[in-house]
């Protein structure tokens, strides 16, 4: 596991997907999903299922920079073994039962 402090995420939903990712648990980082979750990758809709099974496997933040939206947004530097380095966001956005309906990433301008 990337070893990274989760403790700046106040959101523990949010906290438990970090981690789940962080840790390429894709079973508990799936099952933070609401069925028909939605994903939008710098602004354009992808599939959930690809980017998790693909991404979970080669990428992790190295810090995190900052939280915003009551917790639901993180922000920091990220490392993908096909894309290399750069600044990020997850902005996460939950169903009324608590489960994730849409994660929008993307590269970070700060």
């Amino acid at each position: 596991m990337n070893t990274l402090n989760t403790s700046v995420l106040e959101n523990d939903r949010v906290k438990q997907a970090i981690e789940a990712f962080q840790a390429k648990d894709i079973e508990k980082w799936n099952a933070l999903f609401t069925a028909d979750a939605v994903l939008l990758d710098d602004g354009k809709t992808r599939d959930l299922k690809e980017f998790s099974n693909e991404a979970i496997k080669i990428e992790s933040f190295t810090s995190i920079d900052k939280v915003e939206d009551k917790g639901n947004s993180v922000f920091g530097r990220f490392h993908s073994d096909k894309w290399g380095d750069f600044k990020a966001y997850f902005k996460f956005h939950f169903s009324e039962q608590g489960k994730i309906n849409k994660l929008e990433i993307g590269q970070a301008h700060y």
